[in-house]
C-alpha cells in the first residue's frame, strides 16, 4: 500500500511522492523560546518524530530540520525576570537548554540541525534583497514589506481571497504599507516597546523595566527580521528551495505558512513545499494549551510524572490532524495501555528465554496475530500516519502474547520471537516506545517515596521514637533500600 497524506494545499489525501525517490526533505516550524515547552508542543513533536520514523521504516533517508526562533518580542518581555537573564539571548539560551533536554526525555530522534534565527541574519537579508530586486517587496520608513498584490497565488494555502485578508502587523506599520495585508520582511529599529509590554506579566518582578532586543545592520538600516521570513531562509539554507514535507500547527496556516509560500516562491520561482501537513489543536479544558494563556503542563514536569511511554501512547492515541484534549482520565488510560504493551513485551521475552520455549511448538493463533499486526499497522501508518489504528494493532498483539503465555507451559519459540521483533520494530523503532527499561516516571516516584519515608523516620527520631525509626529503616532494607546515617543527615542507595 502506498503512503497517502492529507495535503492542506489541495485539501485531499494524496499519494506521497518525494522529489528524490530515496530521500525526504522534512521541515517543522519549531518553537519561539520564550517559555518552557509544554504538552501541546510535545504532542506535535511526538507526531513529527513518528512521521520521521515511519518514513525511515519505508526505506527513505530523512533530512529533518526544525528551527528555533530565538529572536522575538516575547523573549524580550522575559528579560530581567527572576534569573532568566539580562538580555534577549541569555533568556533564549536558558529556554533552549531545557527544550533540548525535553526532546531527549521524550525519546525524539534528533533533527539534522536545529537552526536559530540569530545564526541566519545574512541569509535572511539576502532573501529580502532578492525579493526587493524581483519587485515583490519594497522599502518604506527603513522597513521592508512584502507586496501581497504582486504574488498572484497569495491565499492558495488558506483559501482566502486577498480582498478578505485582514491587515497584518501592528497599527503603526499600516501607514508605511501599500496594502493592509502586506507583511514585514525587515523591521526598522529595535523591538516594539508596546508589544513587549503586552507580553509582560504584572504579577512578576523584573530587574529591567524597559528591556531592549538585539538589532542588526542591513542595507535598509539597523533593524530586526520579520517573523515569517525566518523560516523560509532557514529551511532553504539547510534543505532546498523545494521541501517535500512542511509541517506545523493548524493555527499557523494563516498568516505564517501562507506568507512563507509567498516570499519563498516569489524569490525562487519554484514550489516551496509539495506537501503541507498540519497538526490540530491540543486543548486544556476546551481551550488551546498555550504559554500565553498559562494553562499548560511543562514537558519537564510531565515526563517524570507519567513516563515517556505513557505520554507517547497518549499523544499517538489520536491522529496528528485531529483535536486532542488533555484530561487525567485520558492520561490514566494511556498509562494502562503503555503498561499493557510493556508487560506483554516483558512476558514474551521471559517466555522466549525460558527452558520451556520449544523449537517445534507452534501456536498458529499467535503467529497469525503477528502477521495481522504487521499488516494492520502498515495499513494504518500508510493512511496519513494513522497512529491511533497503528497503536490498536499493537495492543491486539499484546493480547495474543498474553493469551499464549497464559495457555501453556511449553512456549512457541519462533512465534514469540516474531512477536518480540514486531513489538521492538513497530512499537520501539516506529512509535518510539522504550521497552525493557524502567520508565523515568517510576524511577522518579520511587526516589520521592524513599525520601518521604526518610523524612518520617527523622521525625520519629526527633520525637525519641527510636524503635519506630529503626523499623522504618529495616523495612526500607527489605525492599532494597540501604540507609546510611551521616552528620549531614540520612543518605540511601538502591540495591
Amino acid at each position: 500500500m502506498t503512503l497517502r497524506v492529507l495535503n492542506t494545499l489541495s485539501g485531499e489525501k494524496e499519494p506521497f511522492e518525494p522529489q528524490d525517490p530515496d530521500d525526504v526533505l522534512l521541515y517543522y516550524c519549531g518553537l519561539t523560546v520564550s517559555d518552557f515547552a509544554h504538552l501541546g508542543h510535545a504532542r506535535t513533536w511526538v507526531h513529527v518524530d513518528t512521521i520521521h520514523r515511519w518514513l525511515e521504516q519505508l526505506g527513505y533517508g530523512v533530512r529533518h530540520v526544525e528551527n528555533i526562533t530565538d529572536l522575538n518580542e516575547k523573549i524580550v518581555a522575559r528579560v530581567g525576570e527572576g534569573e532568566l537573564g539580562d538580555s534577549e539571548q541569555e533568556v533564549a539560551a536558558g529556554f533552549i537548554d531545557q527544550l533540548l533536554a525535553d526532546m531527549r526525555a521524550l525519546n525524539l530522534k534528533r533533527a539534522e540541525v536545529y537552526p536559530r534565527v540569530t545564526e541566519h541574519i545574512p541569509e535572511i537579508i539576502d532573501l529580502v534583497e532578492t525579493l526587493v530586486e524581483r519587485g515583490y517587496a519594497y522599502e518604506s520608513g527603513g522597513s521592508v514589506y512584502f507586496d501581497v498584490t504582486a504574488f498572484g497565488d497569495y491565499g492558495k494555502l488558506s483559501n482566502q481571497r486577498l480582498d478578505d485578508v485582514e491587515a497584518q502587523g501592528p497599527e503603526e506599520e499600516r501607514a508605511e504599507k501599500r496594502h493592509p495585508a502586506d507583511f514585514a520582511l525587515w523591521k526598522a529599529g529595535g523591538v516594539d516597546a508596546e508589544a513587549v509590554a503586552e507580553h509582560r506579566h504584572d504579577d512578576r518582578e523584573y530587574d529591567i523595566d524597559t528591556p531592549s532586543g538585539e538589532t542588526f545592520a542591513s542595507p535598509w538600516g539597523e533593524g530586526r527580521p520579520g517573523w515569517h521570513v525566518e523560516c523560509s531562509a532557514m529551511s532553504m539554507t539547510h534543505l532546498d528551495t523545494t521541501l517535500d514535507i512542511h509541517m506545523g500547527g493548524r493555527d499557523l496556516v494563516f498568516p505564517h505558512h501562507e506568507n512563507e509560500i509567498a516570499q519563498s516562491e516569489a524569490a525562487t520561482g519554484e514550489e516551496f513545499a509539495r506537501y503541507w501537513l498540519h497538526a490540530d489543536l491540543f486543548q486544556m479544558d476546551d481551550e488551546k494549551m498555550s504559554s500565553s494563556l498559562g494553562n499548560f503542563i511543562p514537558v519537564a514536569d510531565a515526563v517524570p510524572r507519567f513516563g515517556v511511554n505513557a505520554l507517547r501512547t497518549f499523544f499517538l492515541s489520536a491522529s496528528y490532524n485531529s483535536t486532542q484534549t488533555y484530561s487525567e482520565a485520558a492520561i490514566h488510560e494511556a498509562e494502562q495501555r503503555a503498561e499493557r504493551l510493556e508487560n506483554a513485551y516483558r512476558r514474551a521475552v521471559e517466555a522466549i528465554d525460558s527452558p520451556t520455549a520449544r523449537t517445534k511448538r507452534e501456536d498458529t493463533d499467535l503467529r497469525a496475530s503477528v502477521e495481522e499486526t504487521r499488516a494492520s499497522f502498515t495499513t494504518a501508518m500508510n493512511n496519513d500516519f494513522n497512529t491511533r489504528e497503528a497503536l490498536a494493532a499493537l495492543l491486539d498483539l499484546a493480547s495474543a502474547v498474553n493469551a499464549h503465555v497464559d495457555s501453556t507451559d511449553e512456549y512457541d519459540y519462533r512465534g514469540l520471537r516474531q512477536a518480540v521483533e514486531a513489538l521492538e520494530e513497530l512499537g520501539g523503532d516506529v512509535l518510539g516506545l522504550v521497552f525493557g527499561e524502567s520508565g523515568e516516571g517510576h524511577a522518579q516516584l520511587a526516589d520521592e517515596l524513599v525520601e518521604l519515608v526518610l523524612e518520617i523516620r527523622e521525625q520519629e527520631r526527633a520525637a525519641g521514637n527510636y524503635e519506630r525509626a529503626d523499623e522504618l529503616r529495616d523495612r526500607l532494607q527489605e525492599v532494597g533500600v540501604t540507609v546510611q546515617d551521616t552528620d549531614d543527615g540520612p543518605s540511601y542507595r538502591l540495591e
